[in-house]
């Protein structure tokens, strides 16, 4: 119980996440690419390229946060919070998730959003469940990238049982999330007790699983999100000489989302890089250079993710140290009621629309 209890404090994660960041830096000392191939790999680095897979990748946010809106409309009732603030919590989630260990910024966009939205009662606790039904909608690009991976890359034997599992782990989770989605318009909750209204409003989140027309919408911007960017992923590999099929593209993109679904450091850093070198040996790019543009590719990503979120962060008057605090604060605000907003009401009451 003690040690559990040392875990769960925010020193014992960051205690935690330091030794296994630690034990990465070692492997990749010890095991690691050819250093110098590594240097040379970034001197001759085509910067246009690069700049065009930023820009894809902004694109790629900008079509998955339009996909998160349309799961918020079905889960509440009007007034819904305008676009521009649904954006910028996301924004904030994508920092959140690239500079902190866990899943922090699935519930930091959720904490961003709900200051927008001052008396809204159990906003928190549907937004969670908005972000879940948004999260299952990646289950139908991912598994048509999967397949198209599977028959025209060179797909890794250690890669495919790793695939298969998580694909039936991700149709296990659509299938929770369909058979628990309510309408929040055909469900009522005034006359049941506190836990059952928490469950309640919880499954209102999830509603959208059950407006045909508004799931398709926000599965097709999940489609041109994941199309995005994996053409970031062909553009980045232009940008370090990398001349292999689409099909390459997506065995990387493929790998890469793999090596951070448990994000047991910030960004996975070391992870992520072998995820991408090796199944390019297959096609005859050296590991060394692989390595080079598995550490571009992730600068690349997390360029949008840090640089957009840190703007949205200090627009919404958030600091770094407020993300860390996000877990416990969003633990405590899931009863009854959300927490109005104490500064700035007047702002944050604009941020809903009539």
């Amino acid at each position: 119980m003690i040690v559990w209890r040392a875990v769960r404090s925010g020193w014992g994660q960051a205690v935690l996440a330091l030794l296994f960041f630690a034990l990465a830096l070692f492997l990749i000392w010890w095991r690691g690419p050819d250093w110098n191939v590594v240097h040379d790999a970034f001197t001759v680095v085509r910067w246009r390229w690069v700049f065009a897979a930023v820009g894809l990748n902004l694109l790629s946010v900008m079509a998955r946060s339009v996909a998160w809106e349309i799961a918020i409309k079905q889960a509440m009732p009007p007034p819904h919070p305008r676009y521009r603030y649904v954006f910028s919590a996301f924004s904030v989630g994508l920092f959140a998730n690239a500079v902190l260990p866990g899943r922090v910024g699935e519930l930091a966009r959720v904490a961003v959003l709900t200051r927008r939205m001052p008396g809204r009662e159990g906003a928190g606790v549907t937004l969670i469940g908005s972000v879940f039904a948004h999260r299952v909608f990646d289950l139908f690009p991912a598994l048509a990238l999967v397949v198209w991976v599977l028959l025209a890359a060179k797909v890794p034997h250690w890669a495919i049982t790793s695939l298969l599992i998580v694909l039936a782990v991700g149709f296990g989770l659509f299938a929770f999330a369909w058979i628990s989605a309510r309408r929040h318009h055909t469900h009522r909750i005034d006359s049941v007790g506190t836990v059952r209204r928490l469950l309640a409003r919880a499954r209102h989140g999830l509603g959208v699983m059950r407006a045909p027309a508004p799931a398709f919408a926000a599965g097709f911007f999940q489609f041109v999100g994941w199309t995005l960017q994996l053409f970031a992923v062909a553009t980045a590999m232009l940008a370090f000489h990398i001349h292999e099929p689409l099909a390459a593209a997506g065995l990387v993109l493929v790998l890469m989302n793999l090596a951070t679904i448990f994000p047991l450091w910030p960004g996975n850093i070391g992870l992520v890089q072998a995820a991408v070198a090796l199944p390019l040996v297959s096609y005859g790019v050296a590991y060394a250079r692989g390595f080079a543009f598995g550490i571009g590719l992730q600068a690349i990503e997390a360029s949008v993710g840090i640089g957009v979120g840190l703007l949205f962060l200090a627009r919404e008057g958030l600091s770094y140290a407020t993300l860390k605090e996000i877990p416990e604060a969003t633990e405590t605000d899931v009863g009854p009621a959300a927490a109005p907003v104490e500064e700035q009401p007047e702002r944050a009451r604009a941020g809903v629309s009539g």
